[in-house]
């Protein structure tokens, strides 16, 4: 058997799957019309809809004010276990060495961006004002949310519980620790 007649077997072969194949599919078009093939592949997932009857409701807002009444019960032993995450940049110590973010010893109630040797963004130096609870909950939160422009690549902390830790630790980081809000 030479080559030609090989090609001309299998394209027997390939025309009888294409006839096979191809006819009942042609057929299922033609019957069923072909507006019942236009349905999507994948329905995507909607948000439940929302009492106003809008389909996709928009995500919660952080709401600092829930972080405030957690302050009083706060952990700072739980805020140091969480902190761990925040050491590959920054520093607790008292003296303590800059890293890739500042050292954060005495930051709450501090001047914004006023750690000395630190190299702050644009943003972050033309930010004014102190690092109250309020001002840190929003930052450590969302820190690119919250300071566009900011050099602190960590995503944040959406839980107010953990957050509040967090912040019992940091107004632990000081000779003088700074009045808890009321």
């Amino acid at each position: 058997m030479d080559s030609f007649e090989f090609n001309k077997i299998a394209g027997a072969v390939l025309a009888a799957l294409l006839i096979a194949f191809g006819g009942r599919t042609f057929l299922d078009i033609r019957m069923a019309g072909h507006d019942s093939h236009a349905k999507p592949g994948y329905v995507l997932p909607l948000m439940a809809a929302s009492a106003g009857g809008s389909a996709a409701a928009a995500p919660k807002a952080f709401d600092v004010a829930a972080v405030k009444p957690l302050l009083v019960k706060a952990s700072a032993e739980a805020g140091q276990a969480a902190f761990k995450k925040c050491q590959t940049c920054h520093t607790p110590a008292k003296d303590g060495k800059n890293g890739t973010g500042p050292n954060l010893w005495g930051i709450v109630g501090a001047d914004q961006a006023s750690k000395a040797g630190f190299a702050y963004s644009t943003a972050a130096k033309e930010k004014k004002g102190k690092w109250s609870f309020d001002e840190l909950a929003l930052f450590i939160h969302n820190p690119k949310g919250y300071m566009p422009g900011t050099k602190m690549a960590f995503a944040g902390v959406t839980d107010p519980a953990e957050l509040a830790d967090l912040l019992a630790y940091l107004r632990s980081l000081s000779d003088n620790p700074v009045a808890l809000p009321n």
